[in-house]
């Protein structure tokens, strides 16, 4: 029981710093454009890295509760922002996109109910789903365009 803690432990531990990695480059990616880095933009990406909001209604909620004066135009604006950076894709239910061409070596963490964790790069996630869809007769030649993952609703 005490080695679970320690893995769980561990993957949070894990999980929070790839997460600051995200928002750093995001952050960059926003200054380079000229945006300035307020309390509220900082804030709302904080919402959309932590939760798996579905629109823009579900992250004005999420992040009204943090702050009850950011306006619904705030949010709407940031997402577009963030869209257009190429830091999400409304495609992608608003998490964080990674495209075929992403090298980041921490894109996917997959647990296993042993609790064996694997930590997959970008690129070694795409060929995991690729070779299974070809196992399964979904794919012979082609190539992945995208991948989209609907958050569960029951317990995992």
């Amino acid at each position: 029981m005490e080695e679970n803690k320690k893995h769980r432990n561990c993957y949070e531990q894990e999980e929070y710093e790839r997460t600051m990695m995200q928002k750093e480059i995001i952050l960059q990616k926003l200054r380079e454009r000229g945006c300035r880095i307020t309390r509220q933009r900082q804030m709302l990406l904080d919402v959309i890295l932590e939760e798996s909001c579905s629109c823009c209604k579900e992250i004005y909620y999420r992040a009204s509760k943090v702050d009850p004066g950011i306006g619904a135009a705030t949010v709407y604006r940031m997402v577009n922002t963030l869209e257009e950076i190429g830091a999400i894709s409304r495609k992608n239910m608003y998490r964080i996109a990674c495209g075929m061409e992403c090298t980041v070596e921490d894109a996917c963490t997959i647990s296993l109910d042993d609790d064996t964790v694997h930590h997959l790069s970008a690129q070694k996630w795409n060929s995991v789903i690729l070779e299974g869809l070809k196992a399964c007769g979904y794919a012979s030649n082609q190539k992945i365009r995208s991948v989209v993952v609907r958050p569960c609703v029951g317990k995992g």
